[in-house]
This record gives C-alpha cells, sequence and structure tokens, in this order.
C-alpha cells in the first residue's frame, strides 16, 4: 500500500478497509488478520493500526471478540450505511471538481453517461 504523506496514514488505512468491504474482498463476519500482521504487511506501527481499528470498532465497522480478534460487523445496516457514506464522499469530492469547472449537474449527468458508455466499449 502506497500511502500519501499529506494524510494521517491510520485514516488511509481505515479507508482502505472501507473499500476492501465495499468491493466484498472481506464480508460480513469475516476475520481480520492479527494487528501485528497488518502493521507488518502494511509496513506501519502497530499503534498505527491499532488507531485505525480503534476507529473502525468504535463506528461498528470492526467488532472486537476478546481472545479470539477483530472481525467484520455481521450487521448489514452499518455496512449498507458505510458503503452510502463512502459513496456519497466520492460523489461530492467529484461534483464540487466538476462544479469548478462551470459544469452544471445537467451535463455532469451527460458526461458521466458519455464515459461510462465508452469505458465499457473499451472493455469489448
Amino acid at each position: 500500500m502506497q500511502f500519501d504523506d499529506k494524510v494521517p496514514i491510520y485514516y488511509q488505512i481505515k479507508q482502505y478497509i472501507y473499500r476492501e468491504l465495499i468491493v466484498e474482498h472481506l464480508r460480513a463476519g469475516d476475520k481480520l488478520p492479527a494487528i501485528r500482521e497488518l502493521a507488518v504487511t502494511l509496513t506501519v506501527n502497530v499503534n498505527t493500526i491499532q488507531r485505525a481499528l480503534s476507529e473502525l470498532i468504535s463506528e461498528g465497522v470492526i467488532v472486537s471478540q476478546r481472545g479470539k480478534g477483530n472481525f467484520v460487523t455481521t450487521d448489514l445496516k452499518v455496512l449498507v450505511a458505510l458503503k452510502q457514506r463512502v459513496l456519497t464522499a466520492e460523489f461530492s469530492e467529484l461534483y464540487d471538481h466538476l462544479t469548478a469547472l462551470n459544469i452544471s449537474p445537467t451535463e455532469m449527468v451527460q458526461y458521466l453517461e458519455d464515459y461510462i458508455a465508452q469505458r465499457k466499449d473499451d472493455a469489448k
């Protein structure tokens, strides 16, 4: 994982886990690797991993089971809300960038539809 020096690493780890959940590399009930294993894999300090996981636990995305480890919540409402929150943030950023380019909402929709159609054609 490549880290951006301008964004706290623990926050980037949280975002990484969010993405893993959304694309279903991590699913409801899955056990996360041990904190030390994650630290080694991501080449970061154990305390950084602990901070990211603590926030995920407080959000209800991750559930800690004493003596067993950390698991993805099985509460599908939490996971659906997480996906909605992440997508809204992505759309918000895109909307702000396009608005700064004086693109109207109607044009945004048209450009997005055109872009999707082009990507589908390129994939063929």
